[in-house]
């Protein structure tokens, strides 16, 4: 299970609640190009709408520039592939808890890609805060060890 590419503020901005795995409609050029790393998940979204869940804001680069067409759009809306519980499961705790979805990271399993997805809380600032004072306290203890 490699991971091709990384929402990294996901982990700072959100306090996860639950992960599940999608899978996504992509096109082949789509999936060489997740495989290489060339795209960008930070700053996207997952929507449910009727039913269905669809990944908003993500970037997907072309893999190779030259042979791609000229009405791809590397930001368009993908959709996701989940079972019905999952969506309304979602869908409830969404809604009801004013949660969010949030995706985590493009891996390979197998032969597919998927796509790690979280149901999440947006932290407030002073969370963020106490975050990086933990992330500082354990780099200066992990320094004094490695010194010893």
């Amino acid at each position: 299970m490699a991971d091709f590419i990384k929402n990294r503020k996901a982990k700072f901005d959100f306090e996860w609640i639950d992960t599940f795995e999608a899978g996504a409609v992509l096109l082949g050029s789509e999936v060489k190009s997740i495989r290489t790393g060339k795209g960008k998940l930070e700053g996207s979204y997952i929507m449910i709408t009727h039913g269905e869940a669809w990944l908003t804001g993500a970037s997907i680069s072309p893999f190779q520039v030259a042979n791609t067409p000229k009405i791809y759009n590397p930001e368009r809306t993908r959709k996701l592939l989940l079972s019905k519980k999952q969506l309304a499961k979602l869908e409830v705790e969404t809604k009801a808890n004013r949660l969010t979805i949030v995706p985590i990271s493009w891996y390979g399993s197998g032969r597919t890609i998927k796509l790690k997805i979280a149901l999440a809380r947006g932290k407030k600032k002073t969370d963020k805060r106490e975050t990086l004072k933990e992330r500082d306290s354990k780099r200066d203890i992990q320094r004094t060890l490695k010194s010893q």
